[in-house]
């Protein structure tokens, strides 16, 4: 597999985030609601996508929502309620790092769930959707899809990094070893949620920069966004003559200077 170029890389990148600030202006001028969750296998790499969505956005406006496990009390729920209280308002995109398709996935083949729960959110999801898509959230649903191999390749890598040896849980260790039974039910999750109002779009994701770029260019191609953003004044002089005066620097407690060691490197 050839691997896209580094320069080649950064300079589509740095465009398309161009473009995904006008499609953040957008969403936020118009009051539109967009909700784009991000699903796949693990070290698939969907968080390092949703990092150069997000990174020339504005927080306030461009939200990722990353929920841990569930309380006992949201465990008493409907099981779609603690996701309903992470949807984007007007003017706002919400980005579901991981959703509540973890019922059909990792719940389902963890046992997390019953098999009755699990029969009943194949029924509901489609349903739900339809609600939210009928309410006017413009829902897209991401697939990362990596292969055996690269996946055993990157959980190696994180293993063997102690700046990501984090990202290696548990709970990935099992999956690891039940590589069938998450394919076994992927496929049964888009026979009943692969649906016209909400459809799965699958991202090949063995190469992360074409990914991440495939991801981002699709994205704003299922947009019909605006280009809204207005020029910013021009910068008035800075007022000149003030009598102002710093105090002595001997007031305050500063940082060292730790990086002009490194100079002498």
């Amino acid at each position: 597999m050839t691997k896209l170029p580094r320069k080649a890389y950064d300079q589509e990148l740095l465009r398309l985030q161009a473009e995904l600030v006008k499609l953040k202006e957008w969403v936020r001028i118009t009051e539109r609601r967009m909700l784009i969750i991000f699903e796949g296998r693990d070290a698939a790499g969907k968080g390092g996508a949703i990092k150069r969505i997000t990174e020339y956005l504005n927080p306030r406006v461009a939200r990722t929502v990353a929920l841990p496990a569930p309380t006992e009390r949201e465990l008493g729920q409907w099981y779609f309620q603690r996701y309903i209280a992470q949807l984007p308002t007007a003017g706002e995109l919400a980005l579901f790092d991981r959703s509540w398709y973890n019922r059909a996935g990792v719940e389902h083949v963890m046992g997390f769930c019953t098999p009755d729960e699990y029969r009943r959110f194949l029924h509901q999801c489609p349903l739900f959707e339809r609600l939210l898509v009928e309410d006017g959230i413009r829902l897209v649903k991401y697939w990362f899809s990596v292969s055996d191999e690269e996946q055993e390749r990157r959980f190696r890598s994180r293993h063997d990094d102690p700046l990501r040896s984090w990202k290696l849980s548990p709970m990935d260790i099992e999956a690891r070893a039940r590589w069938v039974d998450f394919s076994r039910a992927k496929d049964e999750m888009f026979v009943h949620t692969d649906i016209p109002e909400a459809p799965w779009y699958v991202v090949e994701a063995d190469d992360k920069r074409k990914a991440r770029l495939n991801c981002i260019a699709h994205l704003l191609s299922v947009v019909p966004y605006d280009d809204v953003i207005e020029t910013p004044p021009d910068l008035p002089p800075r007022p000149e003559g003030s009598d102002y005066q710093r105090p002595p620097r001997s007031l305050y407690h500063y940082v060292p200077d730790y990086a002009a060691g490194l100079l002498d490197r």
